[in-house]
């Protein structure tokens, strides 16, 4: 069968004729058929097998045929990368090249401004992710009141990435009446109830079951140590094993990062691709990759979703998936439209039983490469992690003997422990403040003092003169009854006299004292 046996335009056959394209592929010929006699389709089919065109060209030659030009949006396409969005709408300028009509692109990561002016200068056909959508739909940028065609396209991939709430919001937002493609590489229980609930009496079109690879894609696996998958990479690409451009696949954004890395300090000239670049960084990445600028790509399952890059030579399971399926999408990035590709496979001993669930899927047996040079040593199986708890670093011997510890400190009888005896708290005495202790004058006071030689009837006044003698002319007392009393009336007397001199003294001390005259 011809493509020209499908009842297409001359204008969409001449399109797909500059393309390249000759015979339908399976999914083509089993689709395109009951599309364009308006029923709804339901297709079952992996990556690489020609679903953009299965639904891209009805839809075409559908606009093509009603109506011309309008502005309102008469196609609309849902897609979960935007990669896939980029590439969804590069097909449709490709194959409606001679169509009057517009195509129009909405997808997160970049400015709305653009998005919004192309649909307000009008589209036909709308490529869109679905957060992006409902985004510019709530600012009464998006009118889908006229959509007649609307196309789901890698269904299970929005499960998987969450979005199935949002493609839900987008279903409610399109008219009763429609026609309906709906595409799945696998079909989950959800995506099982969506698509009954949305197609209206499908034509169900499944072409190569989830479960069988690509035929044509020779397939291989490394076993060797996980610290030892780098240096094997980089030594495949050196020696030739690996033809470039080569996709490498990695289960995380940071290891895909940190291969990127360390590929191109070894002269491998590589990028990443994964959803935590910019969408201008993921672009550059893809067309770098596309135009041959570098030998590696190194991405994730879901930024892998959308890179079609005609005759890509070879795959690399840098680590191999814990999903069977995601394993079969992987290595359908080549060996693409009927050419042969190569998949390689690095395998850890973690990871035996994934390639193992692989094999089961597929129904066959990968086989190992030879001449190895990183084989594998290691063929004990990690612990497994624990959430919430670091694994212990004391060696085995350590933990031995505290095993031995505990079992001897169990096995002793238990001894009683004498009772302490109860004593009774006695309460700390209450300090008391001293008095204030009378301060010592040193000087002249204290020299004063032992003159007096211990004699207290003289007082701190007295000791200044101490013993004076009377002064000629004083008499004693007429008072005095015995002899005694002249003594002690003339130190009273002499008392009496050095008060008043101490007080002539201080008196004449703050006296000011008269400055001298000139000239005296």
């Amino acid at each position: 069968m011809t493509f020209r046996d499908l009842a297409l335009s001359e204008s969409v056959l001449r399109a797909i004729e500059e393309i390249g394209y000759e015979k339908p592929s399976p999914i083509q010929e089993k689709a395109i058929p009951p599309a364009l006699a308006g029923r709804d389709v339901l297709g079952c089919a992996q990556t690489g097998t020609g679903k953009t065109a299965a639904f891209a060209l009805p839809v075409l030659e559908e606009l093509a045929r009603r109506s011309t030009f309008s502005g309102k949006i008469r196609a609309l396409v849902l897609t979960p990368t935007r990669e896939l969005a980029l590439q969804i709408e590069e097909s449709f300028h490709s194959y409606g090249k001679y169509l009057p009509y517009r195509v129009g692109l909405v997808m997160g990561g970049v400015a709305q401004g653009n998005q919004i002016a192309a649909l307000h200068r009008g589209v036909d056909v709308l490529v869109a992710t679905p957060g992006r959508l409902l985004d510019l739909q709530s600012q009464r940028h998006v009118d889908l009141s006229g959509v007649e065609f609307f196309v789901l396209d890698e269904a299970d991939r929005m499960l998987d990435m969450g979005f199935i709430h949002d493609v839900k919001k987008v279903i409610a937002l399109l008219p009763q009446k429609k026609q309906t493609m709906f595409f799945t590489a696998t079909m989950p229980p959800e995506i099982d109830k969506l698509a009954k609930s949305l197609l209206v009496n499908p034509a169900s079109v499944a072409v190569t079951p989830v479960s069988s690879t690509v035929e044509l894609t020779e397939q291989s696996v490394y076993f060797t140590d996980k610290a030892s998958k780098t240096e094997l990479l980089i030594e495949l690409f050196k020696t030739g094993k690996v033809e470039t451009p080569c996709l490498v696949f990695t289960r995380t954004k940071y290891g895909a990062d940190k291969l990127a890395r360390k590929l191109k300090a070894a002269g491998v000239t590589a990028m990443a691709i994964h959803g935590d670049k910019s969408q201008g960084a993921r672009q550059n990445a893809l067309d770098s990759f596309k135009k041959g600028k570098i030998m590696a790509l190194v991405a994730t399952d879901i930024a892998a979703r959308g890179i079609d890059v005609a005759a890509l030579p070879s795959v690399v399971n840098y680590e191999l998936p814990n999903v069977p399926e995601t394993y079969v999408h992987r290595i359908g990035r080549t060996g693409r439209a009927g050419r042969s590709g190569v998949a390689v496979s690095l395998c850890d001993i973690d990871e035996k039983d994934y390639l193992r669930d692989i094999e089961k899927l597929i129904g066959k047996h990968v086989t190992e490469a030879a001449d190895n040079p990183f084989p594998m040593t290691v063929f004990e199986k990690s612990p497994p992690k624990t959430p919430g708890r670091k694994p212990s670093a004391q060696p085995a011997e350590h933990k031995d003997n505290k095993n031995k510890q505990a079992e001897n400190a169990a096995n002793k009888p238990v001894e009683k422990k004498a009772e302490p005896k109860k004593t009774q708290l006695q309460k700390p005495p209450v300090k008391t403040a001293a008095p204030p202790q009378k301060p010592q004058f040193p000087g002249k006071k204290q020299e004063r003092r032992k003159q007096n030689n211990g004699n207290p009837s003289l007082g701190a006044k007295d000791s200044a003169k101490g013993n004076a003698p009377v002064k000629s002319g004083g008499k004693p007392s007429a008072h005095s009854g015995s002899a005694k009393a002249a003594p002690i009336a003339a130190s009273n007397a002499a008392n009496n006299n050095g008060a008043n001199n101490g007080a002539n003294k201080r008196r004449n001390r703050f006296r000011r004292r008269k400055k001298p005259v000139k000239g005296e």
